[in-house]
């Protein structure tokens, strides 16, 4: 049996006891304070939880931006029929709200700002703006171009990638405001690659590192970190590069609906697609077992074209009940493709 660790439990503890005072003080309308003192105690891995019989509470400990999955989802499972489900949050409350909207069920999802002591409705945060890239940026698309790698421009951002990574990126200094086009994945990656070939050539030194990061990311390559990175980036490569692997047409690359905040870390990408007859798709690519991928793609097709449908795209080892559970409860459909031998 798995012990849980003292700090952790301690954690837990005084979160369980914080939404219970939290209920007892806000939630009158739905439990006395005598009965906030009974409900039951649940251990929720992204918080706390309380339970009634038809209604649950859970606080969300950290950035709650990409809870509404696994939270749904947990709530399912422990209580199938439940009528609503209270969400309080400290940090992202606002994308978790709007989130919120997207879903179409029996269960009413409510998000909460909780902030010390004080619970207010939740705001649900706007969709993220489309910011055009600065021209001085868009200059140094043919320069990645001719590297060899793959333009990009998301969110504002010009970048290059190999299949799915970033291997450079278009930046603003600092401190004199030039633009540059720095070469590596990700900031630090980037700084390291200055310092050892600064005095190499940008277009060389990017051709020599397409090179080299192209033999890692083709699909018979052994495993190797460079090809465990971005692993959703590849396989929406894959898609761009056979668009008959998801049902499609044509494909072509698309913003996700949250900022990127680290090029390693695992988070869904999006691309457009349109099927044989017409149907316009927003593509949804996941590796790994993600429960939001759900709410990730109704953001997605709320912030990219409300008239297409929606397709999640999985390896099948990814597919799990749940994820076919969450896909039932958006306000649009939601489509669950999995690609076998990925």
């Amino acid at each position: 049996m798995t012990s849980v660790p003292a700090d952790t439990e301690r954690r837990s503890r005084l979160l369980s006891l914080k939404l219970r005072a939290l209920v007892r003080d806000h939630f009158s309308h739905a439990v006395n304070p005598d009965v906030a003192d009974n409900l039951e105690v649940a251990l929720f891995p992204f918080g706390a939880a309380l339970l009634s019989n038809d209604t649950v509470w859970l606080l969300i400990d950290g950035d709650a931006s990409g809870a509404l999955g696994p939270s749904v989802a947990w709530v399912l499972s422990r209580r199938p029929t439940a009528l609503a489900v209270h969400i309080l949050a400290e940090v992202g409350s606002g994308v978790l709200a709007r989130r919120a909207q997207l879903l179409n069920s029996d269960l009413t999802v409510d998000v909460w700002h909780a902030k010390e002591r004080d619970v207010l409705p939740a705001l649900p945060e706007p969709p993220l703006p489309s910011v055009l890239a600065a021209t001085s940026h868009l200059d140094f698309v043919g320069v990645i171009q001719s590297a060899g790698a793959e333009p990009l421009v998301e969110h504002g951002i010009v970048s290059g990638e190999v299949r799915g990574l970033e291997i450079c990126r278009v930046v603003d200094d600092e401190h004199t405001g030039t633009v540059r086009l720095e070469v590596g994945m990700g900031a630090h990656d980037r700084e390291a690659f200055a310092l050892v070939h600064g005095d190499v050539p940008t277009a060389d030194a990017l051709a020599n590192v397409v090179a080299s990061v192209r033999a890692h990311r083709a699909d018979d390559a052994p495993p190797h970190p460079l090809n465990s990175f971005g692993a959703e980036r590849l396989m929406r490569a894959r898609a761009i590069e056979n668009p008959s692997i998801v049902n499609c047409v044509r494909v072509i690359a698309a913003e996700p609906p949250v900022l990127r905040t680290n090029v390693k870390d695992a988070v869904p990408c999006v691309a457009l697609g349109e099927d044989a007859d017409g149907t316009r798709r927003i593509l949804v690519f996941v590796n790994g077992v993600d429960l939001d991928v759900v709410p990730f793609a109704l953001d997605a097709w709320h912030r990219l074209d409300r008239t297409a449908r929606i397709t999640v795209v999985l390896r099948d080892k990814d597919k799990v009940a749940s994820i076919d559970r969450l896909a039932m409860l958006g306000i649009t459909p939601v489509d669950v493709l999995t690609l076998k031998g990925y």
